[in-house]
């Protein structure tokens, strides 16, 4: 079965929370593709909603929008998720992974671009 973790940032605090998933916990993330937008309920956060932001899989190969599908691919990259150049124009085949979370994806990094908190007495007025 698929075991996940996933690290979920909050932009307006600046902190992040990590979260194990397994089992049938973790079977509605399957097949999704990053950039997709989730109920925070999926993963035990009611009122809010999240964005697949990236990951790795189980050995180490960071997650790539721009790549389809769940496989492991080596492509050229000149720069973004994966590879950083250290000279300009440089260009390098690296091992990458698709958009698509896997059994094999080990890590999902989300953040919070919506919460439906109640609002405080002073912005009721």
């Amino acid at each position: 079965m698929a075991k996940f973790k996933l690290a979920i940032s909050d932009p307006k605090t600046g902190k992040s929370n990590s979260v194990e998933l397994e089992g049938a916990k973790a079977v509605p993330l399957l097949g999704r593709r990053l950039g997709e937008e989730l109920d925070g309920s999926v993963v035990g956060l009611s009122g809010v909603k999240l964005r697949i932001t990236g990951g790795t899989d189980k050995d180490g190969f960071p997650l790539r929008e721009d790549v389809h599908g769940g496989v492991k691919a080596k492509v050229i990259l000149s720069g973004g998720t994966g590879f950083k150049p250290k000279r300009e124009g440089e260009r390098r085949r690296k091992t990458i992974r698709g958009n698509m979370i896997t059994e094999d994806t080990a890590q999902i990094n989300l953040k919070i671009i919506e919460s439906k908190e109640a609002p405080s007495p002073t912005q009721r007025a």
